[in-house]
């Protein structure tokens, strides 16, 4: 029996990461990370969780934008099935007029996302599966009916797409029992915040060696030759047979980013990510042209037809997709689709709140059922803020355990939610007042 959703929460989560420099780099010196929050129930008692991430200043904006979706959820039946999740999220990015805002991009994009994620999150409930498994059961034809095929047929066609999947069909079943047994490869960027000291870069970075990672990732892009002087201390610090990948978060033009990535490449970077603006494709060529370490972006890539430009550009090495970033679970599988008909790796972005707990998934899912490959593969992490949520991501030496319990793993602890909503929250209101008795 059809269950309506009866409940649209919207939350402003903010955690105060500036404070010790987590998550700093050349373009974000002072993150706050935070999630514009939503909670979706239905009249069972059954509940969907999904969110926008941002980094402080703007999140109360993408609160705002996914509470404008309410009349697409309140009062209609709660999502279950294929048809379901594909027809909210066409509902979500047609609307003519919210559409407007982007189109396809920006802080709607978002919203839209984060409303499909949560749907998916209590589909994948009411099914008892994790959202990995809940997308790998389907059938390569409710796969493709999942993903809004407009501005892709040039490169993508349903029946291209649909060969992809049943190709990888065959193996499901043995790659799913692998999964669970290994688990999915991994890399962390913990060491590499730019606002770390060298001591701690050293010391992190030989840590996550121990722990078993086989890759780190440093920040660049403040000036080179601090990044110089980093590199080779992480280089000293892992040895050779280590991964170190640099990301310079959008920071250089082309000339600076090839002058930059030559002047590091003797310490042998595996891939330099974001070089430029997310939105410049032919610099990505250009920068993958003119100097030797790979290429990889994708967390600020706005939707499917960037993603699709950038592969057919050949400007990246590695697709990082972000499963907060464009609209949801469902613009992410196309995405998947794209990079395995180009037979380009997908190593997702993580790290920020809650985005390994969601990212995990989509990796896994195109593990099992359509790329069939992690060669070259691996997921971010950042071991920080797991502890607010009731499912969170599992690392095991140095590789991501398979999540078992239903749904996206997105559901914050309802009382690190209460401590961290802004500006109400005790975390928030401790700091205000010792600002104003130092004022």
């Amino acid at each position: 029996m059809s269950q309506t959703v009866t409940e649209f929460e919207v939350h402003d989560i903010r955690f105060p990461t500036s404070e010790q420099l987590d998550g700093s780099d050349a373009m974000n010196p002072d993150p706050d990370y935070s999630a514009a929050y939503l909670v979706m129930r239905s009249e069972d008692g059954s509940e969907g969780h999904g969110f926008c991430f941002t980094i402080g200043r703007g999140n109360d904006v993408t609160a705002a934008a996914i509470e404008a979706l309410r009349p697409y959820v309140i009062g209609r039946p709660a999502p279950r099935t294929a048809s379901d999740l594909a027809g909210l999220h066409i509902e979500l990015t047609h609307d003519s007029q919210l559409r407007w805002l982007g189109p396809e991009k920006g802080v709607m994009h978002m919203a839209a996302g984060a409303v499909v994620n949560a749907a998916w999150d209590l589909a994948a409930r009411t099914a008892g599966l994790p959202v990995w498994e809940f997308l790998a059961s389907m059938t390569p034809e409710e796969l493709v009916s999942l993903v809004d095929f407009r501005y892709l047929t040039d490169v993508l066609t349903p029946d291209e797409a649909l060969a992809i999947l049943r190709a990888a069909e065959p193996g499901r079943a043995e790659r799913t029992a692998r999964l669970r047994r290994q688990g999915y490869p991994a890399y962390t960027t913990s060491p590499g915040w730019l606002g770390y000291s060298d001591e701690k870069l050293v010391r992190l970075a030989k840590e996550a060696v121990a722990d078993g990672f086989g890759q780190i990732k440093l920040k660049v892009g403040g000036d080179l030759e601090d990044d110089i002087r980093r590199m080779k201390l992480a280089r000293a610090a892992v040895g050779p047979s280590v991964r170190i990948a640099v990301d310079a978060n959008q920071r250089w033009d082309v000339a600076d980013a090839v002058r930059w990535m030559t002047a590091l490449a003797p310490y042998e970077p595996h891939w330099i990510e974001e070089p430029t603006s997310p939105d410049d494709i032919l610099g990505h060529a250009a920068v993958r042209a003119g100097q030797p370490v790979k290429v990889a972006t994708g967390e600020h890539v706005a939707n499917r037809v960037v993603f699709k430009q950038l592969l057919q550009a050949g400007a990246v090495d590695f697709v990082q997709i972000d499963a907060a970033r464009v609209a949801g679970v469902n613009e992410n599988v196309a995405i998947l689709l794209l990079a395995a008909k180009y037979g380009v790796p997908v190593c997702p972005h993580a790290g920020g709140v809650g985005l390994c707990e969601l990212v995990q998934h989509l990796a896994m899912f195109d593990y099992v059922a359509v790329s069939g490959s992690w060669e070259d593969r691996v997921i971010e992490y950042v071991d920080h803020l797991h502890e607010h949520f009731a499912d969170p991501a599992e690392i095991d030496a140095g590789r991501y355990v398979a999540p078992r319990a239903p749904g996206f793993s997105a559901r914050m602890l309802p009382e690190s939610m209460a401590a961290h909503r802004y500006p109400e929250g005790p975390v928030w209101q401790a700091r205000r007042t010792i600002e104003e008795v130092n004022s």
